[in-house]
C-alpha cells in the first residue's frame, strides 16, 4: 500500500467516524426528549392514581361513617415528615445535577486534555522519525 492510498484510507475511516457521531448527537437529543415526556406521563399517572386512591377511600370512610379526622399532633408529624421529605429530596436533586455538571466538565477535561496529549505524541513521534531517518547534507 502506497503512502497516498494510507491517506486516503484515513480520510474514509475519518468521514464514517464523523458521520457515526453526527448521527448519534441526534439520536440522542432524540431519546432524552422521549425519556423526559416517558418520565413526565408516569409522574402524572402515578399521581393521578394516588389521588384517585385517596378520593375512593375518603368515599369510603364518608359512607361508612368512619370519622377521618386527626389530632392535631397526628397533623403536625405528617406535615413535618412531608416537609423533611421535600428537603431531602431537593439536596438529592442538587446533589444529582452537581455531579452530573462534575462529570461533564471531567469530560470536557478529557477532551482539551486528548488535544494536547495527541500533540505531544505527534511531536515525539516526529522527534523518533527524525532520529531514524538519515540526514541529507
Amino acid at each position: 500500500m502506497s503512502k497516498a492510498d494510507a491517506k486516503e484510507a484515513f480520510a474514509v475511516y475519518k468521514q464514517n467516524t464523523n458521520r457515526y457521531f453526527e448521527e448519534a448527537e441526534k439520536n440522542v437529543t432524540q431519546y432524552i426528549q422521549a425519556l423526559s415526556n416517558l418520565q413526565q406521563e408516569f409522574a402524572s399517572a402515578y399521581k393521578h392514581a394516588v389521588e384517585t386512591a385517596i378520593e375512593f377511600q375518603q368515599e369510603a370512610a364518608t359512607k361508612s361513617g368512619i370519622n377521618a379526622n386527626l389530632p392535631p399532633t397526628y397533623l403536625k408529624a405528617i406535615n413535618d415528615a412531608t416537609e423533611e421529605i421535600v428537603k431531602t429530596s431537593s439536596v438529592q436533586n442538587k446533589a444529582v445535577l452537581a455531579a452530573m455538571e462534575a462529570a461533564r466538565q471531567n469530560i470536557k477535561t478529557f477532551n482539551d486534555n486528548l488535544k494536547a496529549f495527541t500533540s505531544m505524541d505527534a511531536s515525539i513521534l516526529q522527534s523518533w522519525f527524525s532520529a531514524w531517518t538519515p540526514s541529507k547534507n
